[in-house]
């Protein structure tokens, strides 16, 4: 599986993160973080990621904040 580059995975979680859950584009991104992560659900998908973005030591901002689909 392709990974993404660290940069983009991270401006992906941060900016879903920072939506207000009503916001029409947190369904594409969490679709975007689903398909960028190999997973189907986006807690696996943000877990994932932020696996992935410390191991490459570019940790997202505002890591643990809100979850919703």
């Amino acid at each position: 599986m392709l990974k993404p580059h660290p940069t983009v995975l991270r401006r992906l979680v941060e900016e879903y993160e920072t939506l207000p859950a009503a916001d029409p584009r947190t369904g594409d991104l969490a679709y975007t973080l689903c398909v960028s992560t190999g997973t189907r659900d986006v807690h696996h998908a943000l877990a994932r990621a932020r696996g992935w973005l410390a191991a490459a030591g570019q940790e997202p901002s505002g890591a643990g904040a809100r979850v919703a689909v």
